[in-house]
């Protein structure tokens, strides 16, 4: 993928999470997008409060996730790369 277009994917990506964010800020926490690999697969930092919660599993199944595969379709998967559920 050019940078041109792994630019463009990861603003759509950042518009797919900008649904969930307002539910994530409510607690004290985010997300941000960290890279989009040639697999495209998406990693995101929990930021604030979202890094300790012992529901960011669930918050990354059925919010992030769902967010991003549902507008952005071609993404395979997305993963934490800090938090309580990152290897």
């Amino acid at each position: 993928m050019s940078p041109e277009e792994k630019l463009k994917l990861i603003k759509r990506l950042d518009r797919a999470l900008d649904t969930v964010r307002p539910h994530l800020r409510v607690d004290g926490g985010d997300v941000e997008i960290v890279d989009v690999n040639d697999k495209l697969e998406v990693s995101v930092k929990w930021l604030g409060n979202c890094e300790f919660c012992s529901m960011s599993a669930m918050t990354m199944r059925a919010g992030i996730k769902e967010a991003i595969i549902q507008q952005v379709p071609e993404i395979k998967d997305v993963y934490p790369v800090n938090g309580v559920e990152a290897v």
